[in-house]
């Protein structure tokens, strides 16, 4: 951070009222002030209640010596350069944040401070004879001084603060990283040593959001503040992607439905932790093809697909090319016919295929027609099928190569 010249620092110098001989008066009293003042400080702030053999007590007693020898040089010279001084404070606020203490104690100490450094100073300088009038511009000296070294010390902190969090983004994303990795997650002792760096507890189960980009762009609002730090989020390829910890809690799936309102996105199952990026496989799978459609948009332009609802339809369109293939060879012959005789028969084998009797009153009654008709179709696969409908091995690959077909040339649903 760029240090700031002394005028940008001291926007009011009351030092110009004070005589410089206060200056003289003051210098040899620097250590008992000093003293009092941190035992003050101690007595009255618990947290700086600390031996002052410790290195918290060196780093108190050093920081008030020198306040106390800065505010001496602003008597003896008002336009003294003070940079250093500067710079020690603002590493104090830095510690402060280090050691895990909060700027309310920072704060308080300092007060405290104003208050002893302005008594103290008031009666050196009656004890050397000098003007009454010297002490009001006196206390406002004393003010003016400990709320700019409060005020850099406060610049520290939250200088220290903000690099702190934005190491905490980055270690959350290099975790975010590491869990969509096949590979990587695999790797246990990394991933534990990886959270442990982002300070993000490993949860049971996680679930990947997969956002598709639109015009909007950027983390979804309303995920809800109190569970909104906890969610890792990272841009993987055009896509958002989120990692929510425990996503069947306390009705979390709902709030990513209302977050992601007017954008299309898939919620992959809940898996352990490991297996982050096999949810966000299956959420990638359920918006292949879908994105954009008519049939899958909401009426505010988005869309929400939860991939564990429907695990078959993604591990099929995981093998959706091997399953066209499939199609080919199981159900070659239906190529041979007419293509709306085909698409009937297909049909009617499916419900053959998914009926527990195979007779045609269940067929008729699945595909809502006439049992006779349904009996001419059932026929008509015999014809083409033969003792293949009886055999389990073909009715596995046709019920797949069904299915495959039924993805590829559907109108997608919500």
């Amino acid at each position: 951070m760029p240090m700031q010249m002394p005028d940008e620092v001291f926007t009011r110098r009351p030092w110009h009222d004070l005589p410089p001989a206060l200056a003289g008066v003051l210098r040899p009293r620097t250590d008992s002030i000093a003293a009092e003042m941190i035992d003050v400080i101690r007595d009255e702030v618990p947290d700086y209640r600390r031996p002052l053999d410790s290195a918290f007590g060196r780093d108190l007693a050093a920081s008030v010596r020198r306040a106390i020898g800065q505010f001496v040089e602003l008597t003896a010279e008002p336009h003294s350069r003070q940079e250093h001084h500067v710079r020690h404070f603002r590493t104090l606020g830095r510690l402060e944040f280090r050691n895990g203490r909060t700027t309310d104690a920072l704060q308080a100490a300092f007060r405290v401070g104003a208050r002893v450094g302005a008594r103290l100073y008031a009666e050196t300088a009656r004890s050397a004879s000098l003007p009454l009038e010297v002490v009001m511009p006196l206390h406002e000296a004393v003010l003016t001084h400990i709320d700019v070294l409060s005020n850099e010390s406060v610049k520290g902190y939250a200088a220290a603060r903000a690099m702190a969090e934005g190491g905490l983004q980055r270690s959350r994303r290099t975790l975010a990283a590491c869990l969509l990795d096949q590979q990587r997650a695999a790797h246990r002792d990394m991933v534990r040593g990886l959270a442990e760096q982002a300070r993000w507890p490993l949860p049971d189960t996680v679930a990947c959001l997969l956002v598709r980009q639109g015009a909007g762009g950027g983390r979804p609002a309303g995920l809800g503040q109190e569970r909104g730090a906890d969610i890792l989020t990272v841009t993987h390829g055009a896509d958002l992607v989120l990692i929510v910890p425990d996503p069947e809690r306390d009705g979390t799936v709902e709030r990513l439905r209302t977050a992601v309102r007017g954008r299309t996105a898939a919620l992959g199952p809940s898996v352990p932790p490991g297996d982050a990026w096999v949810s966000l496989h299956c959420a990638r799978l359920m918006l292949t093809g879908r994105a954009g459609t008519p049939h899958q948009e909401g009426a505010d332009g988005g869309a929400f697909v939860r991939a564990g609802d429907g695990l078959a339809e993604a591990h099929l369109r995981h093998g959706i090319h091997i399953g066209r293939l499939l199609g080919d060879r199981v159900l070659g012959v239906l190529r041979e016919l007419p293509p709306g005789r085909a698409a009937r028969l297909a049909q009617t084998l499916d419900a053959l295929l998914m009926s527990w009797s195979r007779t045609a009153p269940e067929v008729a009654r699945a595909l809502d027609i006439h049992p006779q008709t349904a009996r001419k179709r059932l026929r008509r696969l015999e014809e083409l099928f033969g003792d293949r409908l009886s055999d389990p091995a073909f009715r596995f690959e046709a019920l797949l190569a069904l299915r495959t077909r039924a993805l590829t040339t559907r109108a997608p649903r919500a």
